[in-house]
């Protein structure tokens, strides 16, 4: 079977479409890419669809990589075309350019969802974009969404279209926890518990429960120190929690290529922990890629996070500070336990987030499903 990447994705910034193409390719398929990045964060593209007088700037820039993306297709016949994440366009474009071939769309993420947890409230521009998840998807042959929630979006009739595979994480996470763990003798029970973090401090990331909750540690005089990566939305709120704590390191970002050992080098890596709407829905990127990076995972209990996570995660109530500073004071004083929970996420993490399990469901449905291209060879 001959798969081709293709749109306008990046997967320094978004690996989830790489971790897919890895994983087709362990599993036998035949992939190659065809990609012209378009050179903007999910921030930056939600930025644009809040700001109207912005979309001009988002038209040219993607009219320039579309070019570029059919000069290049030129000549190609791929069986299954794969339209990566946030490839709400760039699905539109596969179908015209690719009408024989199976069109599989990366759903990760609703526009008009992503939207409105990044502060746009119901209206037209939430309609318009739920005009746009539904012409993304009308577009695809097989939807991939990551959780059964997700799923749960999409349109009644294209519900047998749709398929479920967990996000995963890139074999560079899984290779900084296995040099992490090289010589590892484990926390002798009086060194601090490592914590860390790193996103855009969204809503459904819940980061300022994660500043209280440290704020509670610091008051309780529990020794953890944390690191924070990113910046946000709510960053100015959590930075007011913990002003003057010694024991937070922020940082304002770290590149694709230093964050997995960073995070390896960690005892803990926290999920997320917004109490409503699309935090109830998700399992996010950080979860997966602490867990392949051998830290032990502490997020919030939610249907899907409760469902992949199997038991291997320490879970707390969303938006509950105090629950997650109970949490972590348990396994700050407790080294046998940390290195169990680090030993759970890990074995998950090799049984069921690597690749070629993230693509397995894919796969399966593309080879039960009839080709497109009739003939084809």
């Amino acid at each position: 079977m001959r798969v081709l990447g293709f749109g306008t994705y990046d997967t320094q910034r978004h690996p989830r479409v790489g971790v897919l193409l890895d994983g087709m390719r362990a599993l036998g398929l035949d992939v190659t890419e065809l990609v012209h990045p378009l050179g903007l964060t999910t921030a930056e593209r939600v930025r644009i669809l809040q700001q109207p007088w912005r979309v001009p700037s988002l038209v040219v820039r993607l009219v320039t990589r579309w070019a570029r993306l059919v000069a290049g297709a030129a000549g190609q016949r791929p069986e299954v075309v794969l339209v990566g994440y946030m490839g709400h366009f760039d699905v539109l474009l596969a179908r015209g350019v690719f009408p024989r071939s199976t069109i599989v769309l990366d759903h990760l993420v609703f526009a008009a969802g992503t939207a409105t947890d990044r502060g746009t409230r119901p209206g037209l521009r939430t309609w318009l974009l739920s005009l746009l998840d539904r012409a993304a998807i009308a577009a695809a042959d097989v939807i991939v969404v990551d959780t059964e929630e997700h799923g749960e979006l999409v349109p009644d009739r294209r519900r047998k279209d749709t398929v479920v595979a967990p996000v995963g994480a890139p074999l560079e996470w899984f290779a900084a926890g296995a040099a992490a763990r090289t010589g590892l003798t484990g926390r002798d029970g009086t060194s601090p518990l490592t914590v860390v973090f790193y996103g855009l401090f969204t809503p459904l990331q819940g980061t300022p429960v994660i500043g209280r909750a440290l704020r509670l540690l610091h008051e309780r005089g529990v020794a953890v120190r944390t690191t924070l990566v990113g910046d946000g939305q709510d960053a100015a709120e959590v930075r007011a929690e913990l002003e003057g704590f010694s024991e937070v390191h922020w940082r304002a970002w770290v590149g694709p290529d230093e964050l997995p050992a960073l995070v390896a080098e960690h005892d803990v890596c926290l999920g997320v922990f917004g109490d409503e709407g699309k935090a109830l829905r998700v399992v996010p990127n950080k979860v997966y890629q602490g867990a392949a990076a051998g830290a032990a995972i502490v997020t919030s209990d939610t249907a899907p996070q409760r469902r992949v996570l199997d038991g291997c995660a320490v879970l707390v109530t969303p938006g509950d500070p105090a629950a997650l500073a109970d949490a972590l004071a348990d396994l700050a004083g407790d080294a046998e336990a940390l290195a169990a929970w680090r030993s759970r996420a890990a074995g998950l993490a090799g049984r069921a987030f690597t690749p070629a399990a993230v693509a397995a469901p894919v796969v399966d449905a593309l080879r039960t499903r009839p080709n497109r291209r009739a003939g084809a060879r």
